[in-house]
């Protein structure tokens, strides 16, 4: 049986692995997932200037108060979409997108998605 500690420490060197090869810039920042048991998070960063420039959770009181689960994929598509109208709002609509280690399924691509909808370009 894998352990969590094995699963999360094989995610970071994947995490790792991917960050080699991408970064966010002041043009085109970085959207980067994270995804708990319970939650999900989404941030878009600028890795030039080490600024996170807008930020967008499941654990946000007005997200909670509208959803019944906050581990589903319609929550991940409403942080999905909040993330990308507070973008687009601050002058961004190009992004990388960072899955943090995380497989590219699930709430993890429901995400990316529902963003994608919203008007990020990635």
């Amino acid at each position: 049986m894998i352990k969590r500690e094995d699963r999360r420490e094989s995610r970071l060197v994947r995490h790792k692995r991917i960050r080699k090869k991408i970064s966010g810039t002041p043009e085109k920042p970085r959207l980067s997932v994270y995804r708990s048991e319970k939650h999900i998070y989404a941030q878009i960063i600028d890795d030039v200037n080490g600024r996170t420039i807008v930020a967008a959770s499941t654990v946000e009181k007005a997200l909670r108060e509208k959803l019944q689960k906050t581990w589903n994929i319609d929550a991940a598509k409403e942080v999905g979409k909040l993330v990308a109208e507070r973008a687009i709002a601050k002058g961004i609509k190009d992004v990388v997108f960072d899955r943090g280690g995380f497989k590219y399924h699930g709430r993890v691509k429901a995400l990316a998605d529902a963003a994608r909808e919203a008007g990020l370009k990635f």
